[in-house]
């Protein structure tokens, strides 16, 4: 406000000093014309006989001679020839005002009269209006700053400005009740606007803030009540866990009633045999026992594998040592005929979120799966079950895949969509006992995967085992980081 105010003076002072200056310039000229004229009327009658030049005082001389003389430009020459002998303007100078005549010498000869006034009072005078003229306004601007800082700007501006940084600081502060400020003390000027669009500001936040606590207390109850609902989800999903393994082993029952009648029937043969006639039994009747009753204890170890609930500890496991691990075990339960070669294709880099316990046992059911076909088919040929693995994106998810391939006869299609289910197989021998997929299936699912079946050439991949015979087997678990 103040530099605005000084500039707007500064300016003022400007405006009058170009707006005086030519009339008080104009002033000064005239009078030191008229007392060049005057000068002139006094000396020249008196002298018309005598050309040299008078000194009238320091200020004020009249000279006589020819224009070049006394610096005459042609206009002002012009102007005294036609005036009849009456003074004219010769011009300013250095020395004030000029007045020039013609003057008419004792030999009849035209002689020039050239008056010069300064008059220093007047020059002075015009400075001290000057003076007083910048003095005046100075003062006036004083006199209007003080009246503005006085009583102007404190109630108009300060006083509007302070109310503002007091109701900023209450919202600051927290101070709800001081935040807006009252509507009589705003002004009806523009900070009277500032102040009523900042109210409308606050209140218009005050009132989002109150919608914004009433959702979040909304979703807090919407939460809670999905904590209770998925709570109790979770429960109906242990029990209907718990019920379809309930209803498992009800259905294992029935199988496991059907698949100990056989083997039970050749023992209890042998066991009347062996009760009619301790000696009875030949070489091949007791093989043919002890093949039956591994078989019985096959069953009891897939029945307790299939049924009990196990500790789960998932772990990030390297697969290809573990794939590795599994041909071992799978070697040393299975007579391999050298016909016979498992490959581990999985790569060294690739490492699975899993327990590494169970999915050594799925491996081994899957392999051994695998070798059982082959030797089924009793076929002298080369055969290959090749474990390979890869990273892969279904669905929206990454997911590891696992997959195991063999050249055996395949999955009868009459079994494939069931092959999972307990007491399911191909050949109810002493080898198979219908439950080692169901194991594979169940401990992938705990993974929170998923375990495919089909036959090579069918909705398969090019494999590396060439050729379209044999089964695929695609274990597909959830990569977690």
């Amino acid at each position: 406000m103040i530099v605005l105010h000084t500039c707007f003076s500064l300016g003022l002072a400007g405006v009058l000093f170009v707006a005086l200056r030519p009339a008080i310039a104009e002033v000064l000229k005239q009078s030191e014309m008229n007392e060049a004229r005057l000068l002139l009327e006094m000396v020249v009658p008196g002298r018309v006989g005598d050309a040299s030049s008078l000194i009238v005082s320091p200020h004020a001389s009249v000279r006589f001679g020819d224009a070049a003389e006394l610096g005459i430009d042609d206009r002002s020459i012009d102007l005294a020839r036609g005036a009849n002998g009456s003074p004219v303007d010769a011009g300013s100078g250095l020395d004030g005002a000029r007045m020039l005549t013609i003057v008419t010498a004792a030999d009849g000869s035209e002689i020039f009269a050239l008056a010069s006034v300064r008059i220093p009072e007047a020059r002075r005078a015009i400075r001290s209006i000057y003076i007083l003229l910048i003095v005046a306004l100075l003062a006036v601007y004083g006199l209007v700053a003080a009246a503005i800082e006085v009583f102007v700007l404190p109630s108009a501006v300060y006083a509007p400005i302070r109310r503002i940084l007091d109701a900023d600081a209450a919202v600051q502060q927290g101070r709800a009740s001081d935040e807006l400020i009252p509507d009589t003390a705003i002004p009806a000027d523009e900070l009277g606007e500032i102040m009523r669009s900042r109210n409308a500001s606050i209140m218009t936040i005050r009132r989002h803030e109150h919608d914004l606590a009433d959702a979040l207390g909304r979703l807090e109850e919407v939460a809670s009540d999905l904590a209770r609902k998925n709570h109790l989800l979770e429960n109906a999903r242990r029990n209907l866990a718990e019920s379809d393994r309930l209803a498992t082993l009800g259905m294992m029952s029935a199988g496991i009633a059907h698949e100990l009648n056989t083997p039970l029937a050749v023992l209890k043969g042998l066991v009347e045999k062996l009760d009619d006639n301790p000696q009875g039994l030949d070489r091949a009747q007791a093989a043919l026992m002890r093949r039956v009753v591994g078989r019985l204890e096959r069953l009891g170890d897939s029945l307790l594998d299939f049924a009990r609930a196990r500790t789960f500890d998932r772990r990030l496991t390297p697969l290809r040592p573990l794939v590795d691990e599994a041909f071992a075990l799978v070697r040393l339960d299975r007579e391999m005929s050298a016909r016979i070669e498992l490959v581990n294709a999985a790569p060294s880099d690739l490492s699975v979120s899993c327990d590494a316990d169970r999915m050594l046992q799925v491996l081994v059911n899957l392999v051994r799966n695998a070798v059982d076909a082959i030797v089924a088919q009793r076929s002298g040929a080369a055969e290959t079950v090749i474990v390979d693995a890869s990273l892969i994106q279904r669905d929206g998810g990454d997911w590891t895949s696992i997959t195991v391939t063999d050249t055996g006869p395949g999955i009868d299609a009459d079994l494939l969509h069931k092959v999972f289910e307990p007491f399911v197989t191909t050949g109810l021998d002493a080898r198979g006992t219908g439950l080692g997929l169901a194991v594979v299936d169940g401990i992938v699912r705990e993974h929170g995967g998923l375990v495919l079946a089909r036959n090579r050439g069918v909705e398969s991949p090019r494999d590396r085992t060439g050729g379209s015979r044999g089964a695929v087997f695609e274990v597909l678990l959830p990569r977690i980081a």
